[in-house]
C-alpha cells in the first residue's frame, strides 16, 4: 500500500545524504509517484541495467539502523524486513521512465527541481565562503570576531536525517 503525502512535507525535506550523495528513500519516492514501494523496487530489480550504483543502491543494515534511530522510525508490525533502496537525482528520473505513468513523470520534475535547488544552495554557500576568506585575508585580527560570527550564521542548521552517514559501506 502506498503512503499518502503529509501536507507539510516537500520533496526537499525527503532528500537525505548517504555515502556522500543526496538521495531519496524508495518509500518516499514511491509515495510521491503514487505507487507501492514494492512496485517501485520490482521495477528497479527488473531494470538493473538502467540503475547503476550511481543511480540507486540499497542501504547497508547499519546505515538503515542509523537512519531509523535518528528519525524514531518504528520497528513494529508492518515494518520493513530489509534495508531500503535509495535513489539519486538520476535514479529518480530513471524510475519515472520505468514506471511510465503521467504522475511519475510529472512528479519526477518536482523531485529533480528539489535536487537542483539543494545543489544551488550548496554552491551559493561555497561562493560566499570563498569571498569571506578573501576579505578576511585583507583585514587584521581585530575583525576575527566578526568573521567568526558570520561563519556561524552561514553554517547550515544540522538536519537530523543527514547525520551519521559516511562514505563507507559497512
Amino acid at each position: 500500500m502506498s503512503r499518502s503525502l503529509p501536507a507539510k512535507i516537500t520533496p526537499e525535506e525527503m532528500i537525505i545524504r548517504a555515502r556522500g550523495q543526496a538521495v531519496i528513500l524508495d518509500a518516499d519516492l514511491a509515495m510521491l509517484y503514487g505507487v507501492e514501494t514494492r512496485r517501485l523496487n520490482e521495477q528497479l530489480k527488473r531494470n538493473k541495467d538502467r540503475f547503476p550504483q550511481s543511480f540507486a543502491f540499497q542501504l547497508t543494515k547499519s546505515e538503515w539502523e542509523r537512519l531509523r534511530s535518528q528519525n524514531a522510525i518504528s520497528k513494529g508490525r508492518g515494518g520493513r524486513r530489509y534495508a531500503p533502496y535509495v535513489f539519486t537525482e538520476h535514479g529518480v528520473l530513471m524510475a519515472a521512465n520505468v514506471l511510465n505513468s503521467p504522475k511519475a513523470i510529472k512528479t519526477s520534475v518536482a523531485v529533480v527541481e528539489a535536487f537542483v535547488k539543494l545543489r544551488r544552495m550548496a554552491l551559493s554557500v561555497e561562493g560566499l565562503a570563498r569571498k569571506l576568506n578573501a576579505l578576511e585575508s585583507k583585514y587584521d585580527r581585530h575583525f576575527k570576531i566578526v568573521f567568526d560570527a558570520i561563519r556561524k550564521l552561514m553554517a547550515a542548521p544540522p538536519t537530523k536525517r543527514i547525520e551519521g552517514f559516511s562514505g563507507k559501506k559497512d
